[in-house]
C-alpha cells in the first residue's frame, strides 16, 4: 500500500512538470496569449521595424487589443509590410496611427495603436497609413558619438569646448564682462 502511495505523488509531480514545462514553451514563443476571438486584419507599412516580431503585441492606451500576424518585406516600395490581426470588439477610426515601441528601454518591440478622430472605422484588409518606425538604440548611439565627434572638431582653438565671455549664451542672451573690463564694448 505505501508503495502505490509514493507512486501516486511521483506521477503527479511528474505530471506538474510537464504541465510547467509545456507553460514555458508557450510564454517563450509568445503562444500562451492564442485566442479564439474574431478578427479584423490591418496592414501599415515601416520604414524600419527593428526587432519586432510575429505574435507580438499590439496595444492601445496599454491594453492588448490584438497580435502582429505577418511581417514582411514589399520590394517595391522596400518598406516592412506588418498585417496586424486586432479582435473585432475594438474599432479604430481609420486615421488612427502606429508606432513600434518597446517595453522599457530594451524589452520586446510592440505595435502601439494611437485612435485618430474620423467617423469612418478600419474595416477588414484596410491600411493605416501614419506610421512611425521603430527607434533603433544602434542608430541613436551612432548619431550621438557623431555629434559629439563633429562638436569637439568644431571647437577651434578653445580649451575644453567654451564660449569666449562676450559670446551668447543659450537662450540668446549675453555672459556678464568680467570686473574690470569694458565687456567688449567700445
Amino acid at each position: 500500500m505505501k508503495k502505490n502511495s509514493l507512486d501516486f505523488w511521483v506521477g503527479l509531480l511528474v505530471v506538474a512538470g510537464f504541465a510547467a514545462l509545456l507553460f514555458l514553451a508557450l510564454k517563450a514563443g509568445n503562444l500562451s496569449s492564442f485566442s479564439f476571438e474574431q478578427t479584423y486584419r490591418v496592414r501599415a507599412d515601416f520604414d524600419n521595424i527593428g526587432g519586432l516580431k510575429a505574435r507580438a503585441p499590439v496595444k492601445s492606451a496599454g491594453v492588448v487589443v490584438g497580435r502582429v500576424a505577418e511581417i514582411r518585406f514589399d520590394d517595391q516600395s522596400y518598406l516592412a509590410t506588418v498585417e496586424l490581426n486586432i479582435d473585432k470588439r475594438y474599432q479604430f477610426p481609420k486615421d488612427s496611427s502606429a508606432k513600434i515601441l518597446t517595453s522599457g528601454l530594451l524589452g520586446e518591440q510592440y505595435i502601439g495603436l494611437e485612435a485618430g478622430g474620423d467617423t469612418k472605422m478600419l474595416a477588414d484588409n484596410s491600411k493605416i497609413t501614419m506610421t512611425q518606425s521603430a527607434v533603433v538604440l544602434e542608430n541613436l548611439i551612432g548619431q550621438f558619438l557623431y555629434n559629439k565627434a563633429a562638436d569637439s572638431g568644431a571647437g577651434g582653438g578653445n580649451a575644453g569646448g567654451a564660449a569666449p565671455a562676450s559670446a551668447p549664451a543659450s537662450g540668446g542672451a549675453t555672459l556678464p564682462a568680467a570686473p574690470g573690463t569694458d565687456g567688449g564694448a567700445k
